[in-house]
């Protein structure tokens, strides 16, 4: 069977994620510049080879201090990791939407393997004649796996930012 590329088209695409500040809101953020290696197998993504990389330097969270410190040594170390990195080894349908995707996260100089929840919307033609496919990936990390662990503790209890990271991935991709 023959090959097929994959290009994220970023326009409809993000990569971005929610932490617990203060145990009471979520702060969201997500990388500006990531790219993708993806192939598949005619148009069968459980038969892929996906690896994805995220430049650490472009986290936006709407807040330039917060942006700096996330990217200083107390968290990603952008300076000695500048990327962050995912290599799936599977892509697992499980239902008609649900898959789960598998494989190497890394960042800070630390790969853990991880399986989270994955949305499969399908193919489709767009209006210029492109082939288009929707992923959606969610799920959550603990951010002290990889290293992350600058935290402060709060006078009333608890900490100041969750050891928990919730993802929000939507990936549109075109099929080059």
């Amino acid at each position: 069977m023959s090959t097929t590329k994959w290009a994220i088209d970023p326009t409809h695409s993000t990569v971005g994620f929610k932490v617990k500040h203060m145990m009471l809101t979520n702060v969201s953020g997500k990388f500006e510049n990531y790219d993708a290696n993806i192939v598949t197998e005619g148009d069968d993504f459980t038969k892929s080879n996906i690896e994805f990389s995220a430049d650490i330097n472009s986290i936006d969270t709407r807040n330039a201090d917060r942006d700096n410190h996330l990217k200083s040594a107390d968290f990603f170390d952008a300076e000695n990791h500048p990327k962050m990195t995912f290599k799936a080894s599977s892509l697992t349908k499980i239902d008609n939407e649900n898959y789960e995707i598998a494989g190497d996260l890394s960042m800070r100089g630390v790969t853990k393997f991880v399986k989270l929840p994955a949305e499969f919307s399908g193919l489709m033609t767009d209006p210029w004649g492109n082939t288009k496919a929707g992923l959606n990936i969610s799920g959550k990390v603990n951010r002290k796996d990889w290293g992350l662990n600058w935290n402060s503790a709060l006078e009333t209890g608890g900490v100041l930012v969750s050891e928990d990271v919730k993802l929000d991935i939507e990936l549109q991709l075109v099929k080059q």
